[in-house]
C-alpha cells in the first residue's frame, strides 16, 4: 500500500529530496492548504518542525537559522495573505545573500479569479526577489511528474545555496482532501513498481550540484600582486554572512602584504582569534573623520558595503585603486569610485596574493595601529564618563562569553557596535540584516541563529525594533531557544537625530523620532521571560554575563534619553577629531 492520496504522496516526495540535500529543520506557520507538506514534514524521523504562530516571524526565523548555518530552513505555510507575509525576509535574504526556500500552498488552478475564498494570485509573488520561481504541477501519481518533482527539489535547494545565495520560491497548488485521508484508486498499490525511481526516488539525492569555484589565473595573480608589491595599501572587510575571506586566508594576506584590515562588526573579522597577532581596525568611524589622513594606493574590498558611513565616504574620495572583490560578479559599491571588479572566490584570491607576497608593515600601517590605540582610550574613558548608548553596544562586545553569537539590529545598535565595538580575539560571530536594513524581524533572526548553534545567543536590539518584532518572542518557548536580549530604550526613533529632519519642529518628534512611551516589561509576564533594567556599565556587564551563562531567556533593558545620547556621541566624535 502507497499514500492514501495524491497530496500526500507529493508531500512526502518533497520531503524526502529536503532531507536527501542536507535539509534537517524546516519552519511551518499553521494553516489548512499546507496540510500534506505540514504533514509530511511532521512524520520525517530527520526533520525537526520549528512551529510558528505568525508568518512574518518564521520567515525571519528561517533567514536567521540559514545566516548561522549556510543551509536553507525552509518555510511552508498555507495560501493568500500567508505567503505574502513572508515577503519582507525574502527581500532580507535576496539582498543579503542568505539561502531560502519558500513552500507556498496555494489553491488548485480552476479556484483562480473566480472568487474562491483565500485564493490570491501567487504566481510570481516575490517578483525579482527570488533566485528562482517555480509553480509545482499538481499531484498526481505519474512517473515522469513524479521524477519532476524530485528534481525541482533538488535544483531549488542547489540555486538557494549557489553563488550569489538567495531565496527560491516553489508554489504548491493542492486540491481537497488535504489530510491523509484514503481515496479509492488515487494512488495505485503498484505505484512503487510501476514507477519506482519517481516514488522512491534514489539512494541519496535525485540531482547532485557539483560547483566550482571562481578562482583567477596565474598570470592574474601575480599582476595584482605585482600591483600591491609596490604600493601603501588597505585591506576592508564589509559585512558577510560568514568570513569573507575566510579567517585564516584573511590573516595571511594580512601578513603578507602588512596592510592594516578595517573590519566591520558584521564582517567577521572584527572578533576572532586572528585579531590578536595583525592590525584589525575597529574605531575608523571616528578617526578617519579627522582630516588628516592621506589616501591608500590601493584598496582590495570584500564583502558588502561597509556600514560605516565616514569609511564610505573617505573611500569614496580617495584617489585609489579600489579591488572590489566578488564572487557573483555583481557590483556592492554604490559610491561608484571603485576601479576594478575582480570576480573569484574571496578565500583562494586571498591564499593565492598571500603566495605571492612578503612584505613587511610600514610607517602607513603604524599609523592606523597608532590610531586604534589611541582611539580605544578616548572611547573608554568617554564610557566612564556617561552611560550612553554607545556603551551598551561596547559593554555587550567585550562581555559576551567566547565562543557567542550576537544579533545585532539596525539604526543606532549597529552603528554603535561599529564605532564602539572593539577588537577581540574572541570567537563571536556578530550577524546583522543589513540586506535592505529593516527593523522588522530583528528578534526573530536571532532567536533563528540561535537555534542553529549551542553557543549563547545575545540580541542587541533598539526599542522599536523590539516592538516590531513582540510576536516573535513567541519562538523563545515554542523553539526551544535560549537568549539574552539587550534592549536599548531611547522612546522612538533615535536614528532620526542624526537626520536633517531633526531641525525642523514641527513635524521631527511627532512623526519622525515617534515617541510610543511603552513599557516593555509585561512583555516578560507575556511570554514568561526574565525581565530586568539596569542602569551603567558594570551592571549591564555582570547582566549579559549572567545571563549568557544562565538557562532561559532574559531581558536586559537600558533606557535613555535619545536626544541627550546622540549628543554626547557627538562630543565623543568630536574629541576624537580634535586628538587626532
Amino acid at each position: 500500500m502507497t499514500e492514501p492520496n495524491e497530496n500526500t504522496l507529493w508531500g512526502r516526495v518533497i520531503v524526502e529530496e529536503l532531507v536527501a540535500n542536507g535539509i534537517d529543520a524546516v519552519c511551518v506557520a499553521p494553516g489548512s492548504r499546507s496540510t500534506p507538506l505540514t504533514v509530511a514534514v511532521a512524520r520525517h524521523p530527520e526533520m525537526r518542525v520549528y512551529s510558528h504562530l505568525d508568518e512574518r516571524s518564521a520567515a525571519y526565523f528561517a533567514l536567521g537559522r540559514a545566516r548561522r548555518t549556510g543551509t536553507p530552513t525552509p518555510l511552508i505555510c498555507t495560501s493568500g495573505t500567508a505567503a505574502a507575509n513572508f515577503h519582507p525576509a525574502v527581500i532580507e535574504a535576496d539582498q543579503s545573500r542568505v539561502p531560502m526556500v519558500l513552500l507556498t500552498a496555494d489553491r488548485p488552478r480552476e479556484l483562480q479569479d473566480s472568487g474562491a475564498n483565500q485564493t490570491i494570485d501567487q504566481e510570481k509573488l516575490y517578483g525579482d526577489a527570488v533566485r528562482q520561481y517555480r509553480s509545482l504541477p499538481e499531484p498526481a501519481p505519474e512517473p515522469r511528474r513524479l521524477r519532476s518533482l524530485r528534481t525541482t527539489v533538488c535544483r531549488a535547494v542547489a540555486t538557494a545555496t549557489d553563488t550569489p545565495a538567495g531565496p527560491v520560491h516553489l508554489n504548491v497548488p493542492v486540491s481537497k482532501p488535504l489530510e491523509p485521508t484514503p481515496v479509492e484508486g488515487a494512488v495505485p498499490d503498484d505505484l512503487p513498481e510501476r514507477a519506482p525511481l519517481g516514488a522512491n526516488g534514489r539512494d541519496g539525492p535525485m540531482v547532485r550540484t557539483t560547483r566550482g569555484d571562481r578562482t583567477l589565473s596565474a598570470s592574474d595573480l601575480s599582476t595584482l600582486a605585482d600591483r600591491i608589491d609596490r604600493e601603501r595599501g588597505l585591506i576592508v572587510a564589509g559585512p558577510s554572512n560568514e568570513p569573507t575571506p575566510g579567517r585564516d586566508a584573511l590573516a595571511e594576506l594580512a601578513d603578507a602584504t602588512g596592510f592594516p584590515v578595517l573590519a566591520d562588526p558584521l564582517s567577521g573579522h572584527r572578533f576572532g582569534p586572528h585579531v590578536g597577532d595583525r592590525p584589525i581596525c575597529g574605531g575608523y568611524d571616528s578617526y578617519l573623520d579627522a582630516g588628516a589622513w592621506p589616501d591608500p594606493d590601493i584598496v582590495l574590498r570584500f564583502g558588502a558595503s561597509p556600514t560605516s558611513k565616514t569609511l564610505r565616504h573617505w573611500l569614496r574620495d580617495a584617489d585609489a585603486a579600489q579591488f572590489v572583490v566578488d564572487p557573483a560578479g555583481q557590483w556592492r559599491e554604490a559610491a561608484f569610485t571603485a576601479t576594478d571588479l575582480v570576480v573569484a572566490d574571496p578565500t583562494r584570491l586571498a591564499t593565492g596574493l598571500a603566495e605571492r607576497l612578503d612584505r613587511s608593515p610600514t610607517a602607513w600601517t603604524e599609523r592606523f595601529e597608532t590610531a586604534e590605540a589611541r582611539y580605544w582610550d578616548l572611547a573608554e574613558r568617554a564610557h566612564g564618563e556617561q552611560f550612553f548608548e554607545g556603551t551598551v553596544a561596547a559593554t555587550v562586545a567585550s562581555a559576551v562569553p567566547d565562543p557567542a553569537t550576537v544579533m545585532v539590529s539596525n539604526s543606532m545598535p549597529v552603528r554603535d557596535l561599529d564605532r564602539f565595538g572593539r577588537p577581540r580575539a574572541a570567537d563571536v560571530t556578530v550577524l546583522g540584516n543589513r540586506g535592505a536594513s529593516g527593523i522588522d524581524g530583528i528578534t526573530s533572526t536571532g532567536l533563528g541563529a540561535g537555534s542553529a548553534t549551542d553557543d549563547p545567543l545575545v540580541v542587541l536590539t533598539g526599542d522599536l525594533a523590539y516592538y516590531h518584532d513582540m510576536n516573535g518572542l513567541l519562538a523563545v518557548g515554542r523553539c526551544n531557544v535560549d537568549a539574552t536580549i539587550v534592549l536599548v530604550n531611547n522612546d522612538g526613533g533615535g536614528i532620526f537625530h542624526e537626520l536633517p529632519i531633526e531641525s525642523f519642529e514641527p513635524p521631527f518628534t511627532d512623526q519622525f523620532r515617534t515617541p510610543h512611551g511603552l513599557d516593555f516589561e509585561p512583555t516578560g509576564a507575556l511570554y514568561d521571560l526574565e525581565y530586568d533594567r539596569v542602569e551603567g556599565r558594570g551592571a549591564l556587564a555582570d547582566a549579559v554575563a549572567s545571563s549568557a551563562g544562565a538557562s532561559g531567556t532574559q531581558i536586559v533593558e537600558c533606557r535613555f534619553d535619545g536626544e541627550r545620547s546622540h549628543r554626547y556621541r557627538d562630543r565623543v566624535h568630536e574629541r576624537v577629531r580634535e586628538s587626532l
